[in-house]
């Protein structure tokens, strides 16, 4: 065999070898994604259970690497919306010893409501304690822990705190 051909086979073979490292890396490492489309239904205790006192809530997480974005939606019973709150931060770990996926926020955007007393109290609630933790230390701690989880129905029942609200979600791959 002439030289030409041993080179064309070993670009070849290293060619072969690059790709099946590239394949492989990515299928022993994925890079960590949640996705979750999360809903609620909100009830005021104060206001004795009267339509104003009922809100939905939808929530959507989307973390991937280190970035993450949640979106919390308040509905009206009409399905007007009743406000939005855009947090972005970081996805900071999940805690293996508690079961917690842990979020850093660090910006916040608020939408939709004219005045805080036409806000759901869980969205008066939730800007109140984000703002607090934005203005005081430059972030706003949040975890979200699975209570119940069916990956084969794509389906997870989860808690948000600091927040104490239990959302159903559904599981988008």
């Amino acid at each position: 065999m002439n030289r030409k051909v041993l080179w064309a086979i070993n670009i070849i073979v290293l060619g072969l070898l690059a790709i099946s490292i590239t394949i492989s890396y990515r299928y022993l490492n994925p890079s960590e994604t949640l996705m979750l489309s999360c809903s609620s239904e909100l009830f005021d205790r104060r206001d004795d259970a009267q339509a104003e006192g009922r809100h939905y809530l939808l929530v959507d997480i989307m973390a991937k690497k280190q970035q993450a974005q949640i979106n919390y939606r308040y509905f009206n019973l009409d399905g007007t919306s009743a406000g939005i709150i855009r947090m972005q931060g970081k996805y900071l770990e999940f805690d293996e010893a508690n079961g917690r996926y842990n979020f850093s926020v660090e910006t916040k955007e608020e939408s939709g409501a004219e005045s805080t007393d036409a806000m759901p109290r869980h969205m008066q609630y939730l800007s109140y304690i984000s703002s607090f933790n934005l203005d005081s230390k430059g972030m706003h701690n949040l975890s979200i822990e699975p209570l119940e989880l069916d990956p084969h129905r794509d389906y997870a029942v989860v808690l948000f705190q600091p927040s104490n609200t239990v959302c159903g979600c559904r599981i988008v791959q």
